[in-house]
């Protein structure tokens, strides 16, 4: 698999979303994605308790550990690369997690408006 250039919403080098726990489609930290990302786990998202009560609601549960996958499960304040229809879901559902753009993968963009993500930014940029 090859990655797609490492390019964020803004234009900018992608930054880094978390190493702990560790997230992206590679596991490598990063919101980094490729053609074989079916899921474009493209979103650097900012887990909260509403988003994770909404995701575990609506079947894709990411706060029960799953130790046979080596997942803890995610609680409020972690950082994850979300799936960018996971995350327009929630949006249009008004529980969308705040959004980390200089960690977002450009090709969210194929899926989420940049203005949706601009209006969930993190305060990190």
């Amino acid at each position: 698999m090859k990655k797609d250039p490492e390019i964020n919403v803004l234009g900018g080098g992608l930054e880094s979303c978390s190493t702990s726990p560790l997230t992206g489609y590679f596991r490598d930290g990063a919101c980094n994605t490729c053609a074989q990302d079916q899921g474009s786990h493209t979103v650097c998202a900012v887990m909260t308790a509403e988003f994770l009560a909404y995701s575990k609601y609506v079947g894709n549960d990411l706060s029960t550990p799953q130790p046979q996958f080596s997942f803890a499960g995610l609680k409020p304040g972690d950082r994850w690369c979300l799936c960018a229809g996971r995350f327009l879901q929630a949006h249009e559902e008004g529980c969308a997690p705040k959004v980390d753009l200089v960690a977002t993968h450009i090709r969210a963009l194929d899926i989420v408006p940049l203005a949706v993500l601009e209006a969930h930014s993190s305060d990190r940029v």
